[in-house]
């Protein structure tokens, strides 16, 4: 009996990591705000990453975290490296492509709590006095990473973490117009 429970698990296991192993690895977030405040005026915001502790949702999970820039002070080649508690981890960004007023991407390398690396991408759509930003983050999970968007609702995490950024970054561009 216990042996028969035992192979009854131990295929569960097994079912269970081979759906896992198919699962696709491409992750795609996207979310959009319009902000009352000119192109220019928000796009500053973005291609300098000395700005982003006033509006970045993860500058507020550690405000003990620690921050090194390098680089020119904006647009490409700019880079920040951070080292933070759990919520924050450790990596370091690149900005690879500045288009004022238009575009922003940039790469992110994670070293903790793990190694990764994803594009966060900005558009900037002018409409009149307002401007519309969408804010999109690409990359791939690893077995572990999909395993935990199993576990853990990861699109609605990040949909309201991207949220929260976006809604900060409303308030200092509207504030800096």
């Amino acid at each position: 009996m216990i042996k028969k429970i035992l192979i009854g698990i131990a295929a569960v296991i097994v079912l269970f990591a081979a759906y896992i192993a198919l699962l696709a690895p491409d992750v795609y977030f996207e979310r959009t705000v319009t902000i009352a405040a000119p192109a220019p005026v928000v796009f500053e915001q973005v291609n300098d990453f000395r700005k982003w502790e006033a509006w970045s949702p993860w500058a507020k999970l550690d405000p003990n975290s620690k921050a090194e820039f390098s680089g020119p002070p904006a647009g490409v080649g700019t880079a920040m490296k951070w080292s933070g508690n759990d919520k924050v981890g450790e990596g370091k960004m690149t900005l690879i492509e500045s288009k004022p007023a238009e575009r922003i991407n940039i790469r992110v390398d994670f070293v903790k709590p793990f190694e990764g690396t994803s594009n966060s991408q900005f558009f900037f759509k002018p409409a009149g006095n307002q401007t519309q930003v969408t804010w999109a983050i690409t990359g791939e999970n690893n077995f572990i990473g999909r395993a935990m968007c199993l576990v853990f609702n990861m699109q609605k995490e990040m949909q309201e973490t991207m949220d929260k950024g976006l809604s900060s970054m409303k308030q200092v561009a509207e504030k800096a117009k």
